[in-house]
């Protein structure tokens, strides 16, 4: 008689991963040693880690170049619209376990790994992040990536290979300290490079002007190394291109300019046209109006379009020779996406193209340049839009700057004539900005450019309609759309927490992979004490492994039954870190006033980095440090309380603390985030959110009911009238007396007892010139937090309002976004068509 399965193999059996053949297993291991041999040329005796990592690497991209190559095919033969999606970010991550869930493999990998003796979860752990990214915009570009792969859509990434991606951030004694990120030190096993297409990019020099034609002339030449990187969709055999351009100088640079003594030195200053690609600008939400920027912002834009052009031109598979001569097709073959306004110069670089080069008249170039581009807006912090100062263009890009004087005049007349005799709305919408520093204003270069512009939440994009864009709404209202972001499920369900993906894989099958709304099935199942029983012990197990790591990493030992409080993103002063840290401090205060009470045990943990110049940023990582000093090492809170200060987070460990997290936190000043993506993570893998009513919370609140998340504080109605009014921190200092008992902790050195005066500039801003308002959320912030509490003491009604959150999250899927993007502003649409595997016949078949 056979014996049923246990619970375990059961789900093993439905789980998403899939069962792997024979076949699959010997091929790989084979594979792997044969990679091992000839790529690293190492044998089992000698070999590391890292090689194993490696040649497991390559064994994977194996199976995905042919894929790739005939995904490119496929593209040439049936010559669909491309979408270019340019970002001076990309936020990948790891690759590996990624690409195994993508192509099918990674049962197959992770079986033929353990046969061979080996741990995969230590050779995941080998690869380094693609750190290059800052954040939320980053990853987002990576997300939708994911998903243009997975929708079958023909589209490509382009960006910079920055040698040094984001800082590795560590902590000493409290305060953060930036270390380089080499992340290619050990090489990359994912990328190719294509040195065949090298392409030259222009600076400096000066423009001659002829009665019909400008000749940009005398130029300094870098070129552009492209080196590519294979996007797989999701099991459907399509594999889109990254392509990152490095920066190398020609063998001539700048040898003319010495005598044969001056050798070495001229050698030596290649690396001058080399930094172009050294390393990502640290900064986030902030506009660093520095020559080394607007470089990499050309660059990536100048190389981009010189091959944008030449796939227009010889549209046709091993064709290198021109195929269409006439650009009136350009807008219904090319859809050009700026993700923010790092990209803005393919504006007047696709028209110094147009016009300079292919002798279209300006008009005609206009036309095109507007159908073909468009603009996403993250931003409404006025620090965050890019204004760049004319002397700079002057001397950079002098051609450039008199295309943008032309756009210019040409839109400002415009405007003159629709409303006569309005200076004040002409200085408004100019994109030069007048006064003691001559400046662009790149934000308006690219809505006058581009024929869509979109927020990235809809409380975004009312505002950039009524506030930030309103001159242009009112000019061109048809441009101005709503596109909520989203997230890879693939990568932020199903990769990073394999058990609940099962459980929900057992009850309603796994087309919720690609097309999540079907997580609306769950609803079913709110009162299925079974499911619920599931999902609580998934979180559990999640949590038991967090805390396993914490301690591995030296952090202090912390209570898994704990809530799990967990603020993870940039450290910026509009996210309100501040206000979590208070809350800290307040629940510290009353455990240490009755210690004999019962309370809700709770972890606090916050991660994120600071931008390197930004000094309030830092003090708030400081006093988060110092107050978990305190905390963690008061014998009367125990286990009750702990803070902890997460360090370098990032992809892999966004990985890891999203799916451990009971409580999300999303509490920026409302109207000031422009989306957030990490509030949908959390959602997505079962943590409750407390938030404000701000960014893409908003529409969670309005999908799962606001009644399951934890809503408080200022809407962004109630956020204009107190700034109509004035904010006046002290009337909230002086009548909360918790409020108050906290700061003049603070202030007093409570935390710092070495250095009592050392957040006395942090007080100081919280009191007389916070503009995020921080003390005037403080109340209804703590009093929502009690809620919190209350609610986790029963686990089942508390994993009922998970389900809830979970079963509304398909809202937030990126291939929900970028399905939008692609009919309502690139043009085109979503294909279900399969690709076969490179060891089938050409033929494509639908699925």
């Amino acid at each position: 008689m056979a014996v049923p399965p246990t619970e375990q193999e059961r789900r093993k059996q439905i789980s998403v991963s899939c069962i792997a053949g024979l076949a699959d297993v010997a091929e790989i291991k084979k594979t792997f040693n044969r990679h091992l041999h000839f790529t690293l040329v190492k044998d089992r005796n000698v070999a590391t880690p890292r090689d194993y990592y490696f040649a497991l690497a390559h064994t994977v991209r194996d199976h995905l170049v042919g894929r790739w190559i005939r995904t490119q095919q496929y593209y040439y033969e049936t010559d669909p619209k491309r979408v270019y999606y340019l970002s001076l970010e990309f936020y990948m991550g790891r690759a590996l376990q990624n690409t195994t869930i993508n192509l099918g493999l990674q049962t197959a990998c992770d079986e033929a790994i353990y046969q061979l003796g080996l741990d995969i979860e230590e050779l995941e752990e080998m690869e380094e992040d693609a750190g290059l990214g800052n954040g939320g915009l980053g990853r987002l570009a990576a997300c939708f990536l994911d998903s243009m792969a997975t929708l079958g859509l023909a589209a490509y990434g382009y960006g910079i290979r920055y040698e040094f991606g984001i800082f590795n951030q560590k902590t000493r004694n409290g305060w953060q300290v930036e270390e380089a990120d080499d992340w290619l030190r050990y090489g990359n096993p994912w990328e190719k490079a294509r040195p065949e297409y090298m392409l030259p990019v222009h600076f400096y020099g000066r423009v001659e002007k002829t009665d019909s034609r400008a000749k940009w002339t005398d130029t300094q030449v870098v070129l552009a190394m492209p080196y590519d990187t294979p996007v797989p969709g999701y099991r459907n055999n399509t594999v889109n291109t990254m392509r990152l351009w490095s920066a190398k100088a020609p063998n001539d640079f700048k040898l003319q300019d010495f005598n044969v003594g001056g050798y070495i030195e001229a050698v030596l200053d290649r690396n001058l046209a080399e930094n172009i690609s050294r390393v990502l600008y640290p900064n986030d939400n902030f506009f660093e109006g520095k020559e080394l920027r607007l470089k990499q912002e050309y660059f990536v834009v100048a190389a981009t379009l010189q091959d944008i052009v030449r796939r227009f031109k010889s549209s046709k598979f091993g064709s290198r020779d021109p195929v269409r001569t006439s650009f009136d097709t350009f807008p219904e073959k090319v859809a050009i996406q700026l993700n923010d306004t790092h990209p803005a110069l393919t504006i007047p670089e696709l028209m110094r193209i147009l016009v300079d080069i292919e002798k279209l008249d300006w008009d005609k170039a206009w036309d095109i340049t507007c159908r073909t581009c468009a603009y996403t807006n993250h931003t409404v912090l006025p620090e965050a839009l890019e204004r760049w100062p004319v002397y700079m263009f002057e001397q950079l890009l002098p051609r450039h700057l008199l295309i943008i004087y032309d756009i210019n005049q040409k839109h400002l007349d415009r405007v003159a004539a629709l409303f006569p005799g309005d200076t004040d709305r002409l200085r408004r919408m100019s994109l030069i900005e007048e006064g003691d520093l001559k400046r662009i204003n790149m934000a308006h270069l690219c809505v006058v450019g581009s024929h869509a512009v979109n927020g990235v939440a809809q409380i975004h994009s009312d505002i950039v309609k009524s506030s930030v864009f309103k001159d242009f709404h009112e000019l061109e209202p048809e441009k101005f759309q709503n596109k909520t972001n989203g997230i890879t499920p693939r990568r932020w369900l199903l990769l990073c927490n394999p058990g609940l993906a099962d459980i929900i894989t057992e009850r309603i099958g796994d087309a919720f992979l690609t097309d999540l709304y079907q997580l609306k099935k769950l609803l079913q199942l709110v009162d299925d004490e079974c499911f619920v029983r599931d999902v609580a012990k998934v979180k559990q197990e999640n949590k038991l492994k967090f805390a396993a790591f914490l301690q591995q990493r030296g952090h202090t030992k912390v209570n898994p039954d704990s809530i799990f409080d967990v603020q993870v993103k940039r450290i910026h002063e509009y996210k309100r870190q501040l206000l979590n840290c208070l809350h800290a401090i307040t629940l510290y205060n009353r455990i240490k006033l009755e210690p004999k009470r019962s309370f809700v045990p709770r972890t606090v943990m916050i991660g994120g980095k600071a931008a390197p110049g930004y000094r309030m940023a830092k003090l708030i990582i400081k006093l988060i440090t110092c107050v978990g000093q305190v905390v963690n090492n008061d014998p009367a809170v125990g286990d009750k309380l702990k803070v902890i200060f997460l360090e370098n987070y990032r992809v892999s460990l966004a990985e890891r603390v999203i799916p451990a997290a009971d409580l999300s936190e999303q509490i920026s000043t409302a109207g000031t985030e422009a989306s957030g993506t990490g509030n949908m993570k959390f959602m997505l893998n079962g943590a409750l959110t407390i938030g404000t009513m701000d960014g893409a919370t908003a529409e969670m609140a309005e999908e799962a009911g606001e009644e399951n998340l934890f809503i408080f504080g200022m809407r962004v109605t109630d956020v204009e009238a107190v700034d109509r009014k004035g904010y006046n921190a002290r009337e909230y200092y002086e009548h909360l007396p918790e409020l108050k008992l906290a700061v003049d902790q603070i202030q007093a050195g409570f935390f710092s007892p070495g250095e009592p005066e050392l957040f006395r500039d942090l007080i100081d801003m919280l009191l007389n010139h916070d503009r995020f308002k921080v003390f005037a959320d403080y109340e209804a912030y703590v009093r929502c937090q009690e809620q919190v509490s209350e609610l986790y003491k029963n686990p089942k009604e508390w994993t009922k309002m998970v389900i809830h959150n979970i079963a509304a999250s398909g809202k937030f899927s990126s291939d929900r976004t970028i399905s939008q993007y692609a009919r309502e502003i690139w043009g085109v649409e979503p294909s279900d068509i399969k690709i076969p595997p490179p060891n089938e016949p050409p033929s494509m078949s639908r699925t």
